[in-house]
This record gives C-alpha cells, structure tokens and sequence, in this order.
C-alpha cells in the first residue's frame, strides 16, 4: 500500500442554494478542489450523495457529474452510506491511490435538498423502515431517545446539550462557508422550539445544499505539486444495527468505537495523540455520544466536557472548529468531505480565527443514520 497525501480542497458555501443545481454545485466545488490542488487531470472520482434520487430525481450521479465536470471518459463512483456517504466516498479514493490503481483521485461529495422533495420522508430512508419508520419515529425522535437514555444513565443536563451548540455556533460564525454564522446564546437554545423531547430546534442540524471536494494522490506526485503534505494516516469503517431497539444500549454507538479502534491502530496512534476533530453533530447529544465513543474521556462526560469548554477551540480536545453540522450545514452527501477540508485547513494553518494551536493530527468522524454506519479518516500534518 502506497502513502496518500490531501494536496486540494475546494467547497460551496452551505446553506439555501436557490439558484443552484446539483450539477451546478458538485461543478463549482471539485473546479475549486482542482485548482487548489494545481492538477492538470484526475484519473478518477468518487462522489458522496446520499439521496440524489429522492431530493431531485437525479440518479446515476457519478456519470452526470463527471459529464459536467469535463472529466469523462475516467471512471466515476457514486458512494452512499446515508450521511456518511463523503466519509466513504473519501475512503474508496483512498484505496484506489493506496492501491496504486490510480494516482490522483477526487473524492466529493454533494446534496440538493431544498428544491421540494419532502425533507423528513428522505432523510428517514436512512432508518428501519418497517420497525422505525413505518411506526411514525424520525430521525429528532430517534436522537431524543439516546438524549433521554443518556441523560438518565449518567446525568447530562439540557444546559449541557445547549452548551454544544453554544460552541459549535460560536466556530461557525468564523467559517465563511457556514450557513449559519451567527453566534447563540444558551438561553437561545434552552428556549428554541420544541422538536422531540429533550432536543429543540437550536439542537437539530439544518437542511442545506452544498458541494465539497478534495484532491488525493500518491506520495510522490503530492511532492511534485506541494511542499506541504498532509498525509492520510488511517481510515476505518464500520456499521451497527439500523434499528434502536436491536442495540444493546442507546448511549454507545458501536459503529464509532469500532471503528475508533481500527482507525486508531492503521495510524499508530491514540486518542490522546489527536490534536482536534470533526465530528457528527446532527444534533447535539451525537457529539456528547461520539466524543465518548471516540476514547476522548469515559462515558457519560460528553456533557459536562463542553459545559466546561474542554472541546472549545482552546480546550482540551477542540471540536467541531468548522461549526459542525450544527453551524456549518449538513448537506448530508458532502459532510464527510467538508469535514476533511476542515482537517485540511486546521493542519496547514489556514483556519484563521478557528485556528488551534499545534495543530498536527486531526481525526473526522463522519456517521450515517443514527449510528448504523461510520466512517473515521485521521490526516497528519508530515
């Protein structure tokens, strides 16, 4: 297996893209992606979408793009893994460098969410559609019952929930790319309007559009291109039960520890070597949920961690520098690789006011449904 390097990046702004159609976004991204890169060509493509087919009516996605791209006649993929389909579609670019099959690859990822298609309906394929789905539950409810699992196994507090969104509204008002770039407060949150108890409307992730894009190579040709390298270190996947009522318990996602465990082993590290994360907040008891899972503290302290700022930019293990999902936007096919172009950034020292400090190992950990499938990429700074 060859070493692979990040050597481009390019994203949309997120957020309500009106005026904007699917093809026009993914274009507008990877065109970034390939000039910030300085590439004169990509062997191959893999693009993240979760639901083309029910937001727009487009399937076929990976031919399309690639035809508006200017790229065909290379071979292109799309990867869906519900909203962790950009973790994946980064992870299969990967493999197809590592392997040597190809030498540079785009990795993107893309969703067209507001243009009528009925949102909640979509998104709730991702669930069990005969156990969940059919019996009324989406993906707030859903959610709501680890908030309230985890709340009575280890005594998290609404103000604490609230204080995630606090923060990662607080980055995201850095981000020039963020839908929402507006700070809030904790009585904002605390007062939001109910979704499904215990989680309000400042707890759930927003609807977006939005396109991401990231050029991957071999080693040797990201030395021809950059002097500055940003190494792919390890990459993991791993997939749970669908349905809640299957899991042993409601406050560990399995997906995320296991593949925790193999990201950490393909990278020779551990979590204490991890300098900051991305992570998925589709509302805010996921990131209390995952930040445990991951092995950044032990279960039941992913409240009180961002209660007492340890995931602040500054803090201990910083969170969510880009805003999150929370912030950010969640155009769920292209999370994953957002999340990496913030990984990009932080590690080349490019994040401006979101900067942490000593930025060398960032870890994105990309999640799909209520946890039945993750995806974990660690980059290193070299």
């Amino acid at each position: 297996m060859r070493d692979v390097a990040v050597i481009g990046i390019g994203m949309t702004q997120f957020g309500e893209l009106w005026g904007k159609s699917i093809k026009d976004i993914f274009v507008e991204a990877a065109t970034k992606a390939i000039k910030n890169a300085g590439v004169d060509h990509i062997d191959s493509m893999y693009v993240g979408s979760m639901s083309s087919g029910l937001f727009v009516g487009q399937e076929h996605l990976g031919a399309i793009l690639a035809d508006y791209l200017g790229q065909t006649p290379i071979p292109s993929t799309r990867v869906e893994s519900a909203c962790a389909s950009g973790g994946a579609a980064f992870r299969a670019a990967y493999f197809e460098v590592a392997s040597g099959a190809s030498d540079i690859v785009l990795a993107g990822g893309v969703e067209k969410m507001t243009d009528g298609a009925d949102v909640t309906e979509a998104l709730a394929t991702a669930a069990d559609q005969e156990y969940e789905v059919y019996q009324g539950v989406t993906f707030p409810g859903l959610y709501a019952m680890i908030a309230n699992a985890h709340m009575n196994q280890y005594g998290t507090t609404r103000e604490q929930l609230a204080a995630i969104s606090v923060k990662n509204h607080r980055n995201g008002a850095n981000n020039p790319n963020a839908q929402f770039r507006s700070p809030v407060t904790l009585e904002q949150v605390m007062n939001s309007t109910l979704v499904a108890d215990p989680l309000r409307l400042l707890d759930c992730s927003p609807v977006s559009d939005g396109g991401a894009a990231v050029i991957l190579c071999s080693m040797d040709v990201a030395k021809k291109f950059t002097d500055t390298i940003i190494k792919v270190k390890g990459t993991a996947q791993a997939s749970d039960t669908i349905a809640l009522h299957s899991r042993k318990s409601l406050t560990t996602l399995n997906s995320v520890v296991t593949a925790a465990h193999k990201a950490y082993k393909m990278a020779g590290v551990t979590p204490k070597d991890i300098n900051f994360a991305e992570v998925h907040d589709c509302f805010t008891i996921a990131e209390a949920v995952v930040y445990e899972d991951l092995g950044f503290c032990e279960k039941g302290c992913g409240g009180p961690a961002a209660e007492e700022g340890r995931t602040a930019i500054d803090g201990k293990t910083p969170l969510n520098t880009s805003g999150g999902l929370k912030s950010k936007g969640h155009p769920v096919g292209a999370t994953g690789i957002a999340q990496i172009i913030e990984l990009y950034e932080q590690l080349t020292g490019q994040a401006g006011k979101r900067q942490v400090k000593n930025a060398h190992i960032g870890l994105a950990q990309n999640m799909g449904g209520s946890g039945a499938s993750c995806v974990i990429n660690i980059l290193e700074a070299k």
